[in-house]
Formats: structure tokens, C-alpha cells, sequence
């Protein structure tokens, strides 16, 4: 049953890896994906898609339009998104940055992303379950327990990254 799960992990990598958080539900789509291109994010205070550079919003909102970009399949404007936080480098910006690289086949990068956010806070089990579910798809089958039962072992049982981990 786990190979299976793999497998359709492997093949549903959107799906699978950015429900996000600890949300067991996908990111309902917003007209920064059903409108907006080009990495732009949908202001609700204009009614109109601006760049994610914009003063007008904030690192949370940039965030949710990076995780819906991302489950919509589009990393490269998610990655756009993202780099325009002014938050810096904080483990949650590292976790998605570990996502969206991985997600666009650079592996190392996504790996080393990872590493940075695990580096910053131990305790984020989506890093870790990113981290993990990275290890699956190359057949890292020891490692990526490793990560699941440091997910447990943070108090991350229950939640959407040790489920999605575990399947």
C-alpha cells in the first residue's frame, strides 16, 4: 500500500506536496489564480491583479498566494511571489522555497532549502514533511522516516504533515 501511495504521490506532486500547513484542505482558488498571470496576486482592496512587489500587501498575504500558486501548479510564479516577501529568509520562506525548487527539478536547491528551514526551527513539521515526502519520490524510504518520526516526535501527530508524510 505505502508503493502505492508513493507512486501516486509521484504523479500528483501539486496535489500531494501543497495543501500546506497544518490545513487538510487545498487553498480554494482565489482570482490570483483564476485571473491573475504572471506571478501577480489579486488585491482585494483595487479588485485588480498587481505585482506581488506591492506595498500594498503584506508577507501573510504574499504567503497564501505563494501556497495557491503552488497547489495550482504554477512554481514559477509562485517562486515570483515568494522572492518578493521582505521577510527574509525565515523557515517558512525556506520550506516553500525547498517546494518550489524541488517542484521545478532542482533537487539540490529544494534539499538545501530544507535544510536551512529545519536549521532555523527543528520544529517545522512542513519542512520536514516536504523534506520527507523529497526522500519518497527519490527512494530515500529510511530517511524519510526519519523525518516522520521526528514529525511525531515534535507534536505533529494528527496533523496534515505527518498525515501526507505517512501516506
Amino acid at each position: 500500500m505505502r508503493i502505492l501511495s508513493a507512486a501516486l504521490i509521484a504523479l500528483t506532486p501539486f496535489a500531494a506536496f501543497a495543501a500546506g500547513s497544518d490545513n487538510p484542505e487545498p487553498p480554494k482558488p482565489t482570482e490570483t489564480t483564476t485571473v491573475c498571470t504572471e506571478g501577480q496576486v489579486f488585491d482585494e482592496k483595487t479588485q485588480a491583479c498587481i505585482d506581488p512587489e506591492e506595498q500594498t500587501l503584506n508577507d501573510d498575504q504574499r504567503y497564501l498566494a505563494v501556497r495557491e500558486l503552488a497547489y495550482a501548479g504554477r512554481p514559477e510564479d509562485a517562486m515570483r511571489v515568494l522572492a518578493s516577501m521582505t521577510e527574509g529568509e525565515t523557515d517558512r520562506v525556506l520550506t516553500y522555497v525547498g517546494f518550489l525548487n524541488r517542484q521545478m527539478g532542482n533537487w539540490e536547491a529544494g534539499l538545501a532549502a530544507y535544510d536551512k528551514a529545519l536549521a532555523i526551527n527543528p520544529d517545522n513539521v512542513l519542512a520536514r514533511s516536504y523534506y520527507g515526502q523529497a526522500l519518497v519520490m527519490m527512494n530515500e524510504m529510511e530517511l524519510a522516516s526519519v523525518q516522520l518520526d521526528e514529525i511525531r516526535a515534535r507534536g505533529g501527530s494528527g496533523t496534515w504533515a505527518e498525515i501526507a508524510l505517512a501516506d
